[in-house]
């Protein structure tokens, strides 16, 4: 079946989008708010965008037309933020970071997470995440009255003992064990993997050319 998403309302071309781009990565960020409060909250519209200079970038919905969540204000603001990475024991903590609390109340607080300093910014980021992104605010772009685009450069990462080859950069997945987002209420796991070596232009005509016994 086809779609022309001119004739989709954002409901139904949000619907199809997030249950077909799956598995998404989720980013649980934290920030401070002009009163110090110290938010957190999910965001699976979250990826890499770069490696020079080092960007992540974040699709924040906002509350209204003129109101931004309070994550999207925090950075707004400060100009700072930090991606919190979530594994399979942060899952629930994470989804009870995405109630929609009011700006004075701290998610990390109510979900019982622990705080610890960031290096580099003022945010923390959290004690119980596998890994945290220090980001700084690259540019923010307000997308028709209810999207934002936060591109952030991150200046700083902290990855648990035990997790990273420090010499090679190799991720032990065995540990990290990320959850991926899926769509409404499903999640995914990432305990099932398999590998596929990418080859060169000359790797695959030489294979090409064994397979045709030339």
């Amino acid at each position: 079946m086809d779609f022309a998403f001119a004739e989709l309302d954002a409901t139904q071309r949000y619907k199809l989008l997030t249950a077909l781009v799956v598995p998404r990565p989720i980013a649980l960020v934290t920030t401070i708010g002009a009163e110090g409060v110290v938010n957190a909250a999910p965001y699976s519209f979250f990826n890499t965008f770069g490696q020079d200079p080092p960007l992540v970038v974040l699709g924040i919905e906002r509350r209204e037309r003129t109101v931004s969540k309070d994550t999207g204000r925090n950075i707004d603001a400060t100009g700072e933020f930090v991606v919190n990475l979530v594994d399979e024991d942060l899952a629930a903590a994470m989804n009870l970071c995405a109630v929609d609390f009011p700006p004075e109340v701290s998610e990390p607080e109510i979900a019982g997470l622990a705080l610890a300093a960031s290096r580099f910014l003022r945010p923390p980021r959290l004690a119980a995440a596998p890994a945290a992104l220090e980001c700084r605010l690259f540019t923010l772009m307000r997308i028709g009255g209810s999207r934002e685009l936060v591109i952030g450069e991150v200046v700083g990462a902290h990855v648990r003992d035990g997790l990273l080859d420090r010499e090679r950069l190799r991720i032990d997945y065995e540990r990290y064990r990320p959850v991926g987002r899926l769509c409404g209420d499903l999640y995914c796991f990432t305990r099932e993997r398999f590998a596929l070596r990418r080859r060169s232009y000359a790797e695959w005509r030489a294979e090409e050319a064994a397979g045709s016994g030339a």
